[in-house]
């Protein structure tokens, strides 16, 4: 009996120590892809601010009260259309004034001349000595000063009647109106009248740090700035709010010189603006592209960033799966463009690598179109 218990003892503890093993995962299918070389366009974007063709002051040149405002804030307005009048009244009597001397001086100068035609035969009869009529030619010299000096005074009151009705110097949309109907005005404000920016084109203006200008000045020939702007592509504006402006652009100026405070340099775009759509002041962005020939394109979808660098899964032998990787040229849509790390030809995981190790064996599935060609 005790032999029987002692042998059932050794075979139930037998049965407790065997261990199952567990059945392999299963392999993966996933979808792969070749790497293929294609042409793409890289976009870079540039904080912008913009400006009017023509942003200027209207300042008053004569002093007086303000007695007309012809126009409304943000109203178009022509060239020599009025926007303001100054009180006249006194440089009409200014005027009159300059007219009146004028006249006076015209008497004198014929007084001179007459004295100058009286002495003229006496001198020549010795019955006056010839000084007395070089004084009287001298005081005729001095006649005919005054008259012009008289002309010129009516020139000055004419001119300065003249702007006392003050007109736009060139088509353009009007800007705030500080001074009211009364007020009195001044050459010597500290503010406008009122700011006029004609918009019918605007120069969208933005910078480079020395990086991009480096590159900017490797990327398009020519021997000199000017004529390597000529040879880059319309420029898009990309508005506040995000959307494209209808337009392209075309940069036609390049500053002569780094500013020392940002390390950067200017650079200007002008877009038409036929429809009013841009103003002065508004901001955005401008957008270049960049053409990239036999470029390889990878989905970013296949990729997967750690520690700042960015990999892909490529297919070796065996179908294992190896982590690899790239550094970025660039971005086009939802592809990256790839400067190092594959090859064309090379197979990449497309999808699920999220869940992929280094070394694991996967079912490789073809994918429909080549990675060249996924957007």
């Amino acid at each position: 009996m005790k032999t029987s218990i002692l042998v059932l003892a050794i075979f139930l503890y037998g049965c407790s120590g065997k261990t199952e093993t567990p059945p392999p995962a299963p392999i993966q299918a996933l979808p792969v892809a070749s790497v293929e070389k294609t042409s793409e366009t890289t976009y870079t974007e540039y904080p912008a601010s913009i400006e009017g063709a023509v942003d200027l002051e209207i300042r008053p040149q004569v002093s007086g009260a303000l007695d007309k405002i012809f126009v409304n804030e943000g109203a178009l307005v022509e060239k020599g259309q009025a926007l303001f009048k100054i009180n006249e009244l006194p440089y009409r009597e200014a005027l009159n004034n300059a007219k009146a001397a004028l006249l006076s001086a015209k008497a004198a100068s014929l007084n001179a001349q007459l004295e100058v035609e009286k002495l003229t035969p006496l001198v020549a009869n010795k019955v006056v000595s010839e000084f007395q009529l070089k004084s009287a030619k001298a005081s005729y010299e001095a006649a005919l000063a005054n008259v012009e000096q008289a002309k010129a005074g009516v020139g000055t009151a004419n001119i300065n009647l003249g702007y006392t009705l003050i007109k736009a110097p060139v088509n353009g949309y009007v800007g705030r109106l500080p001074k009211k109907q009364g007020s009195l005005v001044s050459p010597t404000d500290p503010a406008p009248l009122t700011l006029l920016s004609d918009a019918h084109e605007v120069h969208v203006y933005f910078s480079l740090g020395e990086d991009d200008f480096i590159g900017f000045n490797a990327k398009y020939p020519g021997k000199s700035l000017t004529e390597k702007a000529s040879k880059i592509p319309g420029v898009a504006l990309v508005l506040a709010d995000q959307t494209l402006y209808a337009q392209q652009g075309k940069i036609d100026m390049v500053d002569g010189q780094f500013d020392k405070q940002t390390g950067s340099i200017s650079l200007r775009a002008t877009f038409p603006n036929g429809q009013g759509v841009l103003r002065s002041g508004n901001t955005g962005k401008i957008r270049i592209g960049v053409s990239h020939t036999d470029a390889l394109v990878v989905p970013q979808s296949a990729t997967i960033e750690m520690q700042d660098k960015i990999f892909v899964f490529a297919l070796a032998d065996s179908n294992k799966v190896k982590k690899l990787p790239i550094t970025i040229l660039g971005k086009s849509g939802t592809n990256y463009l790839i400067k190092d790390g594959l090859k064309t030809g090379d197979q990449i995981v497309l999808s699920g690598i999220d869940r992929l190790q280094e070394g694991q064996v996967i079912k490789p599935e073809k994918a429909a179109q080549k990675v060249a060609l996924l957007n």
